[in-house]
């Protein structure tokens, strides 16, 4: 019988000195006619019963990612704990959410502030391409605020049997052997405002990591770093006449003004707008361009009152290392947010229900012990679903976010609609849509034809200024 041993991998990179966790026992079975060999692959539970209780899983942050895990394990027969600090957090965000989120998460309507079915791209020379003509009757880009999604998400998980605890995560002592259990220390706040909070510890099986781009569950099992942009944003209460314009609309603006390597962004909420940008390469002239982002759209917030001042990192690429033991990252605290669009709110969600469904299933409904391999099929699925997205959009913002003449050609090819219907299709069902080639082949075509055009433009105009 052959013995197929399998190297480990923490994510998409092989750790240096790690050893196989396990091995598949494959048989060649009798040859078929067609002379082809078939391997019979064999799989057994091997880890332990739990005895006296279920198995034990602390979600450490309640976002998105944390609310979307620890329902799905307590719905799995997994006690769960969600540890949270601030149950009333506003992160930073422009709060879009896709059209598949909304039925996969069962979300009901009234929690999203609006229905955005059109767009406006605006380029560093004001030039405005309407996109969103492509979207059916029934499609639509979901508004939110972070507030209140994620207190959805965090109630539903309660009402399924977790227990959320308003508490901060402050470290964890990694078991001894490879069945002691991880010893949380937080301390737990009952509340009230001023209160400093009692120090508990608390002993699990796992930890998931939700925590975000400053994860203390990642610098507790040497995650490493990663490179972050800072998201700023303010939120606008606008006349009422003002916001009907932005009703089921939302602006985004390009250019070195806003940002060098992002966008700026005007997007509908309740009863105001959130106004916004991000950097990676330029964080200390944040406000600098968040003043352009307000002036760029300064007579259509005209009368405006600042509700909230935001910011927050945002990660631009996963980790190096996403899993250790039985510790494993999801969210903003795995990297998981796209480049070109910031996105971040469906993968962190997604990524929730991923890990604790590799859980579930591996524990056999919070039966039995998990172990590191239980764990890694969750990464190994995310890994294969959603790595073409985030490549193809790291190299769309190479492409195009480099400078105000790229910007330019990729304002005017979003004019196209066979542009806009593959990026919607893609953004709304999240899958890299598979294209026409002979659209294909125009495409690049007229897209050469727009960075031409465009540094044609941008000679010009050094021209006069000389």
């Amino acid at each position: 019988m052959a013995s197929i041993a399998l190297k480990s991998f923490i994510g998409l990179r092989q750790t240096a000195a790690e050893k196989p966790h396990f091995t598949i026992q494959a048989k060649p079975i009798s040859p078929n006619p067609s002379n082809h060999r078939t391997l019979q692959v064999k799989a057994a539970k091997t880890s332990p019963k739990v005895t006296g209780r279920n198995l034990r899983v602390a979600v450490i942050g309640g976002g998105p990612a944390g609310g979307a895990a620890a329902e799905t394990l307590a719905k799995g027969g997994v006690e769960t704990f969600l540890i949270e600090r601030k149950m009333d957090n506003c992160k930073p965000c422009g709060g879009a959410i896709p059209l598949c989120m909304v039925g996969e998460f069962n979300l009901p309507l009234d929690i999203i502030d609006r229905r955005v079915t059109k767009m406006k791209m605006i380029s560093p020379s004001n030039v405005a391409v309407d996109i969103g003509q492509t979207l059916k009757p029934h499609e639509y880009i979901g508004m939110v605020r972070r507030e209140v999604l994620d207190q959805y998400l965090r109630n539903r998980a309660s009402e399924n049997g977790a227990t959320v605890i308003n508490g901060l995560f402050l470290k964890m002592d990694k078991p001894g052997d490879g069945e002691a259990p991880y010893v949380l220390h937080y301390t737990e706040y009952d509340g009230k405002a001023g209160g400093i909070g009692v120090k508990k510890t608390m002993e699990v099986d796992a930890v998931i990591g939700a925590d975000g781009a400053n994860s203390r569950v990642a610098k507790n099992i040497d995650a490493g770093d990663y490179e972050y942009a800072i998201a700023f944003q303010e939120r606008i209460k606008i006349p009422d006449d003002k916001m009907v314009y932005y009703e089921n609309l939302a602006e985004m603006y390009v250019g070195d003004d806003v940002s060098p390597d992002f966008y700026g962004w005007v997007f509908p909420k309740c009863d105001h707008v959130a106004v916004g940008t991000g950097t990676v390469t330029h964080k200390g002239d944040i406000k600098k361009f968040q003043l352009a982002t307000r002036n760029r759209a300064k007579d259509k917030i005209l009368g405006g009152k600042i509700l909230r001042v935001e910011a927050h990192p945002i990660p631009e690429h996963p980790r190096p290392r996403r899993l250790a033991g039985r510790v494993a990252l999801v969210g903003d605290a795995a990297g998981y947010v796209t480049k070109c669009s910031g996105e971040g709110i469906y993968f962190a969600a997604k990524s929730g229900r991923m890990c604790a469904e590799a859980i579930v299933e591996g524990s056999e409904n919070g039966k039995r012990m998990v172990n590191e391999a239980d764990l890694r099929t969750y990464l190994e699925k995310w890994d294969k679903t959603y790595w073409p997205t985030y490549k193809v959009l790291d190299v769309l913002q190479k492409v195009f976010y480099r400078s105000n003449p790229a910007r330019e050609a990729f304002v005017e090819m979003c004019a196209d609609e066979y542009v806009q219907k593959m990026t919607f299709d893609s953004y709304l069902y999240k899958r890299v849509v598979p294209g026409n080639p002979w659209e294909d082949l125009k495409l690049a075509v007229n897209t050469i034809g727009s960075l031409v055009r465009a540094n044609a433009l941008r000679r010009e105009m050094e021209k006069i200024n000389v």
